[in-house]
């Protein structure tokens, strides 16, 4: 199935040296281009997108209440948001995360990068981009944030889990890959699976990045 992609950046050069990098494949479709955070939403609905490639600093609408808008419209409840930054450290990364961003990349990734990254954030499976480092995780999810009472829905989510699930929830949360946890815990990466698509479901995840935070925000990462 195709992968059909919006990519919002204020800047014309860089819209279209990625669509440019994208429209070879196969697999992905651009099916619209933003130069504005309002443009991208009304794009994400109109052109049906799948997931869209999004800069956080953009005019009349940034890139952060653009995707607060997207995740949290029932509406587009299937696409997902992959942030673009200049510097994979960028300070507004993990903001991003919070308002529904199932990932991010950097802006200097290389063709086969960026591929892969729309490829696996578009499956779900993805946080970070394949050149972001464990050290990056842990300094983004560890930013402190002002307290966030999770909400009854959400509570109850955590109370569903099963001992295996937040223990793997809690390694999902270090940035392990399903393949790694496996091989620490001794399980299948099939069974590793599994038990994350259960805990996104039972606490109302929308994908893996999502998973992460919600960690966070629970406790359950609190034992790293």
């Amino acid at each position: 199935m195709t992968i059909r992609v919006v990519i919002a950046d204020d800047q014309p050069l860089v819209r279209t040296g990625f669509k440019a990098l994208i429209e070879p494949a196969p697999d992905l479709e651009v099916v619209g281009e933003a130069g504005d955070g309002r443009e991208a939403v009304r794009l994400a609905k109109v052109a049906q997108a799948d997931l869209v490639l999004m800069d956080i600093r953009m005019p009349v609408l940034d890139g952060l209440a653009a995707t607060r808008l997207i995740t949290e419209d029932e509406d587009l409840a299937g696409v997902k948001v992959l942030i673009l930054t200049t510097f994979e450290i960028d300070e507004y990364v993990f903001e991003a995360l919070r308002a529904g961003a199932s990932g991010f990349l950097g802006k200097s990734a290389d063709a086969d990068e960026l591929l892969q990254a729309v490829r696996t954030v578009s499956r779900g499976d993805a946080l970070l981009s394949p050149a972001a480092t464990r050290t990056l995780i842990s300094r983004f999810l560890d930013t402190p944030a002002p307290p966030q009472p999770m909400d009854e829905a959400a509570r109850r989510g955590l109370e569903a889990l099963t001992e295996r699930e937040r223990q793997i929830t809690t390694l999902v949360a270090t940035g392990l890959s399903n393949d790694e946890i496996a091989t620490q815990l001794v399980l299948s990466p099939a069974t590793v699976k599994t038990h994350v698509n259960r805990a996104m479901v039972k606490v109302g995840a929308r994908d893996r990045a999502q998973l992460v935070v919600f960690a966070h925000r629970s406790g359950l990462a609190e034992s790293l």
